[in-house]
């Protein structure tokens, strides 16, 4: 059986009433376990990567299915998935902490390793016009460079624990960090640095999405928060509370804000009404 929830949250300047749509058990599917990061693909297609899977998740016609199962042995092929991104040809990629490695997604839904094991901890993707690969590494506190072919990563720039990465119309790579200042700008050479957010205003910021006016949402975990960051403005509450749980990936689906959320085992969608609803199984025909 399936109900409405209604939960109106209040905001210093406004109101916003969010709808969520759930399964009597709560969850997105019937499986799902841990997702922590979601990317769309250019026909629609949400994949969403489940840490405890392990493996990732595809909703596609109104069903969610596995695209691909990995092993829970350990040092194997996306057995610690922890980010997502669609490349310039359309081709999934996602970053593997147990083999340290970025994998790029075949035809036959395969997934190829890009640098053999040249990537420490990768926690976020982000993927240039000219397919480029750029990597934030847990590990080493840098952001790598990788061509779109594969190959021996090179740095970019060296940023403290750097958990979302987004790419502008400009080519320039949005870094949130939880270093000195919370949201850096950087050329695509790596020459220029400027920040966007100083300090730290975030409890624990993650995935970044940016939106059709260049505004930034930024995932916060522990906040509980998807906040709004416009240029020159300090960071503002865009969706705060219950349902959100833990929020961690963002990702937008044409005018929809996609969230990835541990904690309610699902991925929810803010629709451009302001209702946010959890993206499950659709009814069969």
């Amino acid at each position: 059986m399936q109900f409405s929830h209604v939960v109106t949250l209040a905001y210093p300047a406004r109101l916003l009433v969010v709808s969520l749509m759930l399964t009597s058990s709560m969850i997105a599917s019937e499986e799902m376990k841990y997702p922590l990061a979601v990317a769309v693909g250019g026909d629609g297609t949400v994949y969403a990567a489940d840490r405890d899977l392990p493996g990732i998740w595809k909703f596609a016609e109104g069903r969610w299915s596995v695209y691909f199962q990995a092993s829970k042995k350990f040092r194997t092929p996306l057995n610690a998935v922890r980010c997502l991104a669609i490349d310039h040809q359309g081709k999934l990629l996602a970053g593997d902490s147990a083999t340290r490695d970025i994998y790029r997604f075949d035809d036959s839904n395969q997934p190829c390793p890009l640098t053999k094991g040249r990537v420490g901890i990768p926690m976020a993707l982000a993927v240039a016009n000219d397919g480029t690969i750029f990597v934030s590494d847990l590990e080493s506190h840098r952001i790598l460079k990788v061509a779109a072919t594969g190959g021996e990563p090179s740095e970019l720039a060296e940023l403290a624990a750097t958990r979302g990465l987004a790419i502008d119309k400009e080519g320039r790579l949005i870094a949130v960090c939880h270093g000195e200042n919370s949201i850096v700008r950087i050329s695509a050479d790596g020459k220029e640095k400027t920040i966007l957010v100083k300090g730290r205003p975030f409890q624990f910021s993650h995935h970044v999405a940016i939106g059709s006016k260049g505004e930034l949402f930024i995932a916060d975990g522990y906040a509980k928060t998807i906040w709004k960051v416009e240029e020159h403005n300090s960071p503002v509450a865009e969706i705060a509370g219950d349902p959100l749980k833990n929020p961690v990936g963002v990702a937008w689906n044409n005018g929809d804000l996609l969230i990835a959320d541990p904690q309610l085992k699902g991925i929810l969608k803010r629709t451009p009404d302001g209702k946010l609803v959890l993206l499950i199984n659709q009814p069969s025909q």
